[in-house]
């Protein structure tokens, strides 16, 4: 089976200001963010990539391409508008502190399942859409290319945490549990009898086993010797 990996973008200028940028144009990569994005191409870049999709907005876009430039050899690398940010309608370009004084915030935080935001979109409609593109990306690229391929799917950080959320089992409602920070890496793999995580919001560390790829789909029982040791490990 392939194995995804669900990159958010890096950190950009909405963020250090404090503003939900949504879906909101011309929302880029500050140097920090731009920073983040080239350390993560680094460690994937022995990695080869069957393709690396993205999301339409400039931000995904733009650490999309740093995944790409670090690339020995092109992969393809198609825009999902189903993997763009959630649609948060009115709230889209408030600022967070603000928001946090509005009745909806506290639902959002304790039961997302119940959200439709004004004038957007609900929680669990774009945890739908963004894990049906994951799993027919990754369906196609593993028809194509084999069951040790490995793809990029670079999206934001709600969306990245709504496909944990499901590839974990938990309900939506628990997927504030989870952090996605910018520029990080979670590794899902999608067997024929469940989904397996193998990592969740790396920022840091040797991705270059991923190359060796990841073995049969049924658990080990008792955990397994792990993933095989790298070249940079000293092996």
């Amino acid at each position: 089976m392939a194995t995804a990996l669900l990159v958010r973008h890096g950190r950009t200028t909405a963020n250090t200001a404090g503003l939900l940028a949504g879906r909101a144009p011309g929302v880029h990569l500050d140097e920090v963010g731009r920073e983040q994005a080239a350390l993560t191409a680094s460690r994937i870049s022995e990695v080869p990539l069957a393709a690396v999709v993205s999301s339409p907005l400039d931000r995904c876009r733009q650490t999309a391409r740093f995944l790409l430039d670090a690339q020995s050899a092109a992969p393809s690398a198609p825009v999902d508008p189903d993997l763009t940010e959630c649609d948060y309608g009115q709230w889209q370009g408030r600022t967070l502190s603000d928001l946090a004084t509005e009745d909806l915030w506290s639902l959002v935080q304790s039961a997302p399942s119940a959200v439709v935001f004004p004038g957007g979109e609900s929680l669990a409609g774009m945890q739908a859409r963004a894990v049906a593109a994951v799993r027919r990306h990754d369906a196609a690229i593993e028809a194509e290319h084999g069951a040790d391929a490995v793809w990029a799917a670079v999206s934001h950080g709600d969306v990245i945490k709504s496909i944990l959320a499901d590839a974990l089992g938990m309900h939506l409602d628990l997927f504030q549990r989870l952090s996605v920070g910018p520029a990080s890496v979670s590794i899902v793999r999608y067997g024929a009898g469940r989904p397996s995580v193998h990592a969740v919001n790396t920022d840091a560390g040797d991705l270059s086993w991923l190359a060796h790829g990841l073995g049969a789909d049924d658990a080990p029982v008792g955990g397994g010797a792990g993933h095989p040791p790298s070249p940079r490990d000293g092996a």
